[in-house]
């Protein structure tokens, strides 16, 4: 972002893209926290934390979430678990960095029964600032994170890599940008113009005129002479759909990706990772397969049976490719939370269809699609957490009745019955807005979730369970549920959270970002 000499950055200040007003960096990034993009309740209720009664060491010793649970050939010393969370730490080559290294062994210093790894492109193929392993050149590093969490949890932290594709997709054009360059005028067009203008000279002119008047009209206009994908294009920026068979490499990626998942879990497995996590979730490649909105018509979309049909054909090439003394598991939504998306009862199938394939644990997530989202600004590109689907992935405090805390739990639950009832007890990771001993306890003493994933809590405080388990809970420091790490994660910022990266800054030896405004890392805790 450039900046004036004083340090200064531009920032739109919503009357134009031509008028700027300067802000010191600090303010700069309190106005895009208080302004960023999110879905939200039209009369919300604001929700207050949960109260903690928080155990002694010895009733968490004897508690449920305290006890080991076996994960197909592994072992976790807890039914605690760290779901994956992107940082924006990596290069822009997707190169581990020491900042990633720091990031991982700060989590495992809290010993939670396993960490999983952020989403990590498993294609050799530029995505900014995000891990990869889709070649050999990444294990290096790879292998240097997982030695850090190693010693960091005394061996007491097991450590996952979540493994993801995705499609392509563009920022939101400039209007003249996207009549010049982009739209390729086609009969469709010409036969519009031609009908809503009574003049049929729009059949025969030069596609400049056509490009010409476009730039001009009016929205209504659009709408009539432009298609839904091209109008979604202009608005919201190009974005390839699993569904595009008349692209080549789209209509190839049955055949592709089960080589491309089950190399890179080759890779995982050669860097000491103790398993993968296949990302089947949100607005990405697998999960648009399983989606209901997936209608190809070559066996690969329409019914539930052809949905699932790739995603278990890439489980199959990474088991084979890995071997069964290595953890394979999945995560995926319980609700797509879209019009014409998968419900619950789509994702009890696939659960259960998961399940029978040798799936070492299930995790639940909810939400999070391009479908819903709302309309970036020019130059940026659509984010798949701003719609309400994006709020149901990761609910705040201003809610609805039900409110935020374990509100995907019945979804979880629901699986898990399914699953168990067809004979299947692979183990189910229950998440979202988990906050407290007693919530995650009484979850699974109900057998809704045999695992409890922890995600803003432990990003709040990595300590949490260590200090539950030493009966030292009042230390926690609680999430407070207002998504400012959210917020920074939209912006494609290094993530923090507000409870901790502005406090002791002039602490030696920490790394700090934003001019030396926010930390990196929380302050350890004083055992």
């Amino acid at each position: 972002m450039p900046r004036t000499p004083g340090g200064q950055v531009p920032f739109l200040n919503g009357r134009g893209i031509e008028e700027r007003d300067w802000l010191a960096p600090d303010d700069f990034f309190e106005y895009w926290l208080s302004h960023h993009v999110m879905w939200k309740f039209k009369n919300p209720i604001k929700h207050s934390i949960p109260e903690a009664v928080w155990p002694t060491a010895d009733q968490a010793a004897s508690s449920l979430l305290f006890q080991p649970v076996i994960i197909g050939p592994l072992t976790l010393e807890s039914r605690t678990w760290v779901p994956a969370m992107v940082p924006w730490r990596a290069t822009e080559d997707g190169f581990v960095t020491e900042a990633n290294i720091e990031w991982y062994r700060r989590f495992a210093e809290g010993q939670p029964g396993a960490i999983v790894v952020e989403a990590t492109g498993v294609r050799d193929v530029p995505s900014g600032p995000l891990l990869r392993i889709g070649h050999d050149r990444f294990l290096p590093g790879l292998k240097k994170l997982v030695q850090a969490v190693r010693e960091a949890s005394g061996g007491h932290t097991r450590l996952l890599i979540q493994i993801i594709d995705f499609l392509s997709v563009r920022r939101r054009p400039e209007p003249e940008k996207f009549f010049d360059r982009f739209l390729q005028i086609n009969v469709q067009h010409r036969e519009a113009l031609a009908e809503l203008t009574n003049d049929p000279h729009w059949l025969y002119v030069d596609e400049t005129e056509i490009r010409a008047f476009l730039k001009g009209a009016s929205p209504e206009t659009l709408a009539v002479v432009l298609s839904e994908r091209e109008l979604e294009s202009l608005r919201f920026g190009y974005r390839e759909r699993v569904t595009d068979t008349d692209h080549d490499h789209i209509r190839d990626l049955p055949k592709v990706l089960p080589e491309i998942f089950s190399a890179a879990a080759c890779r995982a497995r050669e860097a000491g990772f103790d398993g993968v996590e296949l990302h089947y979730a949100h607005a990405y490649t697998m999960a648009s397969f399983l989606s209901a909105l997936n209608i190809r018509a070559d066996g690969y979309g329409g019914l539930r049976e052809n949905r699932v049909r790739l995603p278990l054909e890439v489980y199959a090439h990474v088991r084979e490719r890995v071997g069964n003394d290595y953890v394979v598991g999945v995560r995926f939504l319980g609700d797509e939370v879209i019009a014409g998306g998968n419900r619950i009862e789509d994702a009890a199938y696939f659960g259960v269809e998961f399940a029978r394939a040798g799936f070492d644990f299930l995790s639940i997530s909810k939400g999070g699609k391009f479908e819903d989202a709302q309309q970036p600004k020019v130059g940026q590109a659509v984010y798949p957490y701003t719609g309400q689907s994006g709020y149901e992935c990761m609910p705040t405090t201003l809610s609805d009745e039900v409110g935020p805390f374990g509100r995907s739990v019945p979804l979880v639950a629901a699986i898990k019955r399914a699953v168990n009832e067809a004979g299947y007890m692979t183990p189910i990771v229950g998440a979202g807005g988990l906050t407290t001993f007693a919530q995650a306890e009484a979850i699974l003493r109900a057998g809704h979730a045999d695992i409890a994933g922890f995600a803003r809590q432990a990003l709040a405080d990595p300590d949490w369970f260590l200090k539950v388990r030493r009966g030292r809970g009042d230390e926690i420091r609680r999430c407070t549920y207002t998504n400012y790490c959210e917020a920074l994660d939209q912006a494609h910022r290094p993530v923090t959270c507000k409870l901790w990266d502005r406090v002791a800054l002039d602490e030696p030896g920490i790394a700090l970002v934003d001019e030396g405004r926010r930390r990196l890392l929380p302050p350890e805790w004083k055992r």
